[in-house]
């Protein structure tokens, strides 16, 4: 039994002196109070770090959208066509007229439209995008030899596709909540569920030919006529479903095309700028990492600091949306065809001919300015809010 056993009291003191001296040898006062430390989950395969993961990614999309919401509902707007904003699209000041006319027909709340849909499906939306980011990248990247520029797209690319896959159908509600500018009468969110369920194309009406000629022959055009036009709506009845949960999905297959660019070239351009910003003789002079905060046991770096997360994040933001932004225009037009047009849903080659019709090049590129203004404190709240809720939740 050793001496510091035998005396506790003395021995208690003792151990207490030794924890009071530091790595550094240098002396610690023993009555300053030592700051309590978060276990950190190092096991990103864990169901515990995943949920975390998750839980950090939605709140991350929800603060994200709620900073440009205003600005996501002119957007929209723009991109769509709508009859009462079309004038101002492609003016000088034709954001900020569109944003008094909103103010001015429903007031503030006018701007955030829609935003209870975008929330709704922005956390679990952002919430997977994230967590299948963390969970690819592993797979893909499992060493520092192997973390290329095309396996962090890779990776991003993946992510964005599988979010999709799980989020869309709130996505089109959305869209259709921020389209909707009446002032009365307005549709509820389950009011817009049921009439993106029941829409149908309208169908070519059969003729009626008036019997004013007995001859058999003309008889026999006329009912030749007749079977051929039931025919052609039978037809078109099979192949073109009146109703159902596809009303859900248009615009499904520009949003994952797009996707590709748009998720794989945010994530590139994210890691790739912290990369930047992380370099010692940057960090020396700027000052861009936090200190303390590498995590060595998942080979982690250090933290950037807020100004600096925020410019890794609006960079990432400006490089996507550039990339991707045709592809964009194209699904939103498909999500509001049910609205616009004759109601049938017209195909991705189909949209973009249409607006190349109306506009030329320039309608793939309508509210790209807005775009620009609005991506970079998006992409710039999200990526911060997600590596700082991803330090408060131990992860």
């Amino acid at each position: 039994m050793s001496i510091a056993q035998h005396h506790a009291p003395g021995g208690r003191i003792l151990n207490d002196a030794i924890r009071s001296v530091d790595r550094e040898g240098g002396p610690v006062s023993h009555t300053a109070p030592v700051p309590a430390t978060k276990t950190k989950i190092s096991d990103n395969k864990s169901l515990n770090y995943m949920v975390r993961s998750g839980l950090a990614g939605g709140m991350a999309g929800c603060a994200a959208k709620t900073v440009v919401a205003p600005l996501d509902r002119v957007k929209i707007l723009f991109q769509t066509s709508n009859p009462q904003f079309a004038k101002y699209s492609g003016t000088s000041f034709g954001f900020w007229q569109a944003l008094r006319g909103i103010t001015a027909a429903d007031g503030a709340s006018g701007l955030f439209r829609g935003h209870s849909a975008t929330l709704l499906r922005i956390f679990p939306y952002a919430g997977i995008k994230f967590l299948a980011y963390e969970q690819i990248r592993t797979r893909v990247i499992s060493s520092k030899e192997q973390e290329t520029h095309l396996r962090r797209f890779a990776s991003g690319a993946i992510a964005g596709c599988v979010s999709v896959f799980f989020t869309y159908p709130l996505e089109v509600i959305r869209v259709r909540l921020a389209f909707e500018t009446k002032r009365e009468g307005r549709s509820s969110f389950s009011t817009i569920c049921k009439n993106i369920y029941y829409e149908h194309p309208r169908l070519p009406s059969v003729p009626s030919v008036p019997n004013i000629d007995t001859s058999s022959a003309i008889r026999a055009a006329s009912s030749t006529a007749d079977a051929a036009t039931a025919n052609l709506t039978q037809k078109l009845q099979e192949v073109i479903p009146r109703h159902g949960l596809a009303n859900f999905f248009r615009g499904f297959t520009p949003t994952l095309w797009g996707m590709l660019p748009y998720a794989g070239s945010s994530f590139l351009a994210h890691d790739s700028m912290g990369d930047v910003l992380r370099n010692p003789s940057l960090d020396k002079r700027l000052a861009t990492t936090i200190p303390g905060t590498e995590n060595l046991a998942r080979n982690k770096p250090r933290q950037l600091r807020a100004w600096a997360e925020l410019t890794a994040g609006g960079i990432a933001g400006v490089v996507s949306q550039t990339v991707s932004y045709p592809l964009e225009v194209i699904r939103r037009r498909m999500q509001v065809g049910g609205v616009v047009g004759d109601g049938r849903r017209l195909r991705m080659g189909e949209t973009a001919a249409a607006i190349w019709k109306e506009r030329g090049a320039r309608g793939f590129f309508v509210g790209l300015g807005i775009g620009y203004i609005k991506i970079v404190p998006m992409a710039a709240t999200s990526f911060f809010v997600y590596e700082r809720g991803k330090h408060w939740l131990g992860i």
